[in-house]
């Protein structure tokens, strides 16, 4: 797979001014469907990209001088992209943005505008010549901010931020972007809990659609024999109260980055980055010869990380953002990579040569940064053949319970949550009282200092 391209080695120079201590990890999280699938918006006159062999169609057609104007509006920039085979990964000074042929991922943290973003993109995808005139669905969701007061724009205040959406997706926008926004609060609104604003079109349009699509994709499936498309798959890990030796390897106050090896990563920091990423075992979450790991350690400390992952059904992404500082350390984890079911035997999967189960994941991810509460996100667009509450019931039974994170956790709080064509599966843990982390040890060689109280 392609190497990614570094386009700055420093984050945002205004950074001190937006992102003084105590920094907001918690990422705002804006993702935008202009159309159901990556097919619905291939053109005749698709760009082809020689770098990669393929083509670019749809938003992948957008220059990248255009997303950074974009971007300058949310106040993040570009540090380097990975441009795969269906989708371009932006590793930002503040978390990541994604472009695929007909859909968007924004994601930042700090104080930075992400919803300032969300005008000028659809400026960006009206433009002539039109690449998509309407919005298919649009999801914005957080979790619930560290230091609300820090905040700036619409987002001092969830209620601001509804009220924004509104305004672009409220009632009178049916006919212009397809069906009309509703805002949700999952989770005890006393503790750590989850925003979400969900655009999706009626019930009536959403029916039809299906109706069309399932006599379409049946009629082309047959002529092409090729098999139904997945299930749209999108899983968080949210942690915060992360331990002291979670914390400590994402600190880099002495040291200076090591010497870059233009081969592997043209840039110090970003050369910091992948060691790091080898040295805790983020390098390993998935089978490395099926993976493009893109890294970028911040100094005196944080880190961020996109992965792109080629799978049996396409390609797809992770991406890692790490706040260590004690006080209000914080990491996030998300991908879309499709997981294959959980083993029947009582013990997770362990293998790195292969795309881990979901119990397998979580418990990957938890052992690197060991938190002391994390609230776990699992968004699965509804299937026809079977019952997507069941499925992620299923799933969070086997990976979120105390035994399946090393006997150290508690469930707080789970809900099961349905939305037009998608399910949310929504869990929060926290670590026992007067338990030490005990590791659960996976299947590669890191070694774990003693826990210290953070």
């Amino acid at each position: 797979m392609t190497q990614a391209e570094v386009i700055s080695d420093e984050p945002q120079e205004d950074a001190a001014a937006l992102n003084v201590s105590p920094f907001e990890g918690p990422e705002k999280l804006l993702e935008i469907w202009f159309a159901p699938s990556a097919e619905d918006v291939v053109a005749d006159d698709d760009v082809v990209d020689e770098k990669i062999s393929v083509k670019r169609s749809g938003l992948r057609r957008v220059k990248r001088e255009v997303w950074e104007e974009m971007l300058d509006i949310v106040k993040c920039k570009v540090l380097s992209v990975i441009e795969g085979v269906e989708m371009d990964a932006y590793l930002l000074s503040e978390s990541s943005f994604f472009v695929s042929p007909h859909k968007l991922i924004l994601k930042t943290c700090g104080t930075t505008l992400n919803l300032l973003g969300l005008p000028k993109i659809l400026s960006i995808a009206a433009a002539p010549p039109p690449l998509l005139l309407s919005i298919h669905r649009l999801f914005y969701s957080r979790k619930s901010f560290m230091f609300p007061e820090r905040q700036l724009g619409p987002h001092r205040e969830w209620t601001e931020e509804v009220s924004f959406l509104d305004k672009l997706f409220g009632p009178g926008h049916e006919k212009s972007h397809r069906g009309i926004g509703a805002a949700y609060t999952v989770g005890s609104v006393n503790r750590d809990h989850w925003l979400c604003y969900v655009a999706a079109p009626s019930d009536e349009d959403e029916e039809k659609a299906a109706e069309e699509a399932a006599a379409e994709d049946s009629a082309a499936r047959s002529a092409k024999q090729t098999p139904p498309p997945p299930q749209d798959f999108t899983l968080e890990i949210l942690m915060s109260k992360l331990s002291a030796p979670g914390r400590r390897p994402f600190f880099f106050p002495d040291s200076p980055p090591p010497a870059s090896d233009s081969e592997v990563s043209p840039s110090p920091h970003h050369a910091r980055g992948q060691a790091l990423s080898k040295e805790v075992g983020i390098a390993d979450l998935f089978p490395a010869s099926q993976t493009t790991l893109d890294a970028f350690a911040f100094e005196p400390c944080g880190y961020s990380a996109n992965g792109l992952v080629r799978h049996d059904q396409g390609e797809g992404y992770y991406t890692i953002h790490v706040t260590p500082e004690e006080g209000w350390s914080y990491a996030s984890f998300e991908c879309n990579i499709p997981l294959p079911a959980s083993s029947s035997s009582t013990s997770p999967s362990t293998s790195s040569d292969q795309i881990p189960d979901l119990e397998t994941l979580i418990q990957r991810v938890v052992n690197i940064f060991q938190p002391g509460h994390l609230t776990l996100t699992l968004f699965v667009s509804s299937g026809a053949d079977d019952s997507p509450i069941e499925t992620a019931q299923h799933s969070f039974f086997k990976a979120l319970t105390a035994k399946a994170l090393g006997f150290n956790y508690k469930r707080v709080d789970k809900i099961n949550y349905e939305f037009g064509g998608y399910d949310l599966a929504f869990a929060s843990f926290e670590r026992r009282a007067g338990f030490g982390y005990q590791e659960h040890q996976p299947d590669w060689n890191v070694v774990v200092e003693p826990t210290l109280n953070s």
